[in-house]
């Protein structure tokens, strides 16, 4: 039997002694079933264009990289070793992920004083929200960001709770973690620092733990942080190009409308917003709903794309499914029932629908279709084989005694991890790329004589190389148009660049 503990949810009256609920074991069945369905689908097509950089990286492991901190390529270079050039085996630490985010939102209701429906609805809005169910289809450094985002808010909730400053230790550590996989955690400790000054939370900054888990978690990141010194804070540079270009391209567009349509499930919005005001209204909790306000207004100052707030709408699914909850219980057990599973279905049958759209359900038919229509990512994930295929054939059709003077040239970071990680198949050699990190891997020793040139205009081509002549297109056998066979289908042979190598390579470097 559960014991007794003072649970305090709603409003700033004394707390009532009731008992503190149990597990509900509905948010393991829903993120086994969310496993399953990416276990069973996650073979399909092939590699993103991100995930085929994560594995270059991932082979060339350092401190730091310039477009993401280390921990995401750590953790594939793990996958690797497990599981070689595995779809499911590589994107099953993203499951994971995934899976641990809708069981830690399911845990933060039971904290906030929740029963069985409330942590299984919180659950359950997390799994069929758009976002969180895409982390689960690839690796991505965002998978495992949210993961964080979602984990610290359950830690907070236990600091205000138990209000044992010791929670801050654990904290300080998931905060550098965070730090070591997406930079963009530094707005979510702005809303933590913010949510803890305006609140009697304050009281929390003036203990030894509140220091000693700052301290833990600039000990955590501290090794990225010399590798950005070194590297005069080349990412800043680099994360200043990305958000300029994704302004200028429209993408920061629709972010209000993304709160409502990409972070979380459409009718997941009565949960979201009730736990917003749960959190306002309540004195114990109120620095939460700092920790969503802060990073909300500075994504949208700053222009900032859509689903960069993601990853706050557990904890006020959390919170509100507690609520809603509280407040059905004044109805009579019929109507409470059937207001429950309504709502159930509805969220449910909503998220079913968006899995038709995110999820790779079918290698074929009108759901293949439907999917690759109307998402760009899975579009992303077709024809790398195929580009590779067309390298090789080029290369195979120079004698013997002239392919090892044949290198290969690639204008951005898919068309680089191609070539290393599927190339080795056809024994190409490494490809020579100036995109995000791989620019610091310098051109071979003995540069290549003649090159195949990947991802570039005819102009560039020109402008740039030497005996320049179109050889192929990039195309692939299922008519999917995709970065690759649209913007740049051209592969061309070219001689040397019209400048010595090294003055070549100062300019080449790029960001994407």
């Amino acid at each position: 039997m559960a014991s007794a503990k003072t649970t305090q949810v709603l409003g700033d009256s004394a707390p009532l002694l009731i008992p503190e609920p149990s597990t509900s074991q509905f948010i393991f069945v829903i993120a086994l079933g969310i496993a399953v369905v990416h276990l069973l689908t996650n073979s399909r097509y092939g590699f993103h264009r991100d995930e085929l950089q994560f594995l270059s990286d991932a082979r060339h492991l350092d401190w730091g990289f310039v477009s993401y901190p280390p921990y995401t390529p750590f953790i594939e270079r793990v996958s690797l070793g497990l599981f070689g050039l595995s779809l499911v085996g590589l994107r099953l630490f993203s499951v994971i992920a995934q899976c641990a985010a809708i069981v830690i939102t399911g845990f933060m209701a039971r904290q906030l004083g929740g029963g069985h429906w409330a942590q299984a609805t919180a659950a359950l809005g997390v799994a069929v929200s758009p976002l969180p169910m895409f982390e689960g289809t690839e690796f991505q450094y965002t998978t495992f960001d949210y993961l964080w985002w979602v984990l610290i808010a359950y830690l907070m909730i236990r600091l205000l709770k138990t209000e044992n400053p010791r929670w801050c230790l654990p904290i300080g550590a998931v905060i550098g973690v965070g730090l070591m996989t997406k930079y963009s955690i530094i707005f979510y400790v702005a809303g933590i620092v913010v949510g803890l000054l305006l609140t009697p939370a304050r009281r929390f900054i003036a203990t030894r733990w509140f220091w000693f888990g700052a301290g833990l978690a600039v000990l955590i990141c501290l090794p990225n942080l010399v590798w950005q010194i070194r590297h005069d804070f080349v990412s800043f540079h680099f994360l200043r190009y990305i958000h300029a270009r994704d302004v200028g391209e429209g993408r920061a567009e629709g972010f209000w409308r993304a709160q409502f349509t990409l972070c979380a499930n459409r009718y997941a919005a009565p949960l979201w917003v009730a736990g917003l005001f749960g959190f306002l209204f309540n004195r114990s909790y109120r620095a939460i709903a700092w920790m969503y306000m802060v990073p909300l207004i500075i994504f949208w100052a700053s222009k900032g794309r859509g689903y960069y707030t993601a990853a706050t709408y557990p904890m006020l699914m959390a919170m509100g499914a507690v609520v809603i909850a509280r407040a059905l219980t004044t109805l009579p057990r019929f109507w409470r029932a059937g207001t429950q599973a309504a709502y159930t279905v509805a969220l449910l049958a909503w998220g079913v629908y968006v899995a038709t759209i995110i999820l790779p359900l079918a290698s074929n038919g009108p759901l293949r279709a439907r999917a690759l229509d109307n998402n760009g990512d899975l579009r992303e994930e077709i024809g790398w084989n195929e580009l590779v295929k067309t390298v090789a054939q080029i290369r195979d059709s120079f004698p013997p005694q002239e392919q090892p003077r044949v290198g290969i040239i690639v204008g951005n970071y898919g068309e680089q991890g191609a070539i290393e990680i599927l190339g080795p198949a056809y024994h190409l050699p490494p490809p020579i790329s100036g995109t995000n990190s791989a620019w610091y891997r310098q051109y071979p020793t003995s540069p290549p004589s003649t090159l195949i040139v990947v991802g570039h205009s005819r102009e560039y081509v020109d402008k740039t190389f030497t005996s320049c002549r179109l050889v192929a297109h990039n195309t692939n056998p299922y008519g999917i148009h995709n970065e690759e066979s649209d913007d740049h289908p051209d592969i061309f042979l070219c001689g040397a660049p019209r400048v010595p190598w090294p003055e070549f390579w100062k300019n080449y470097q790029s960001f994407g």
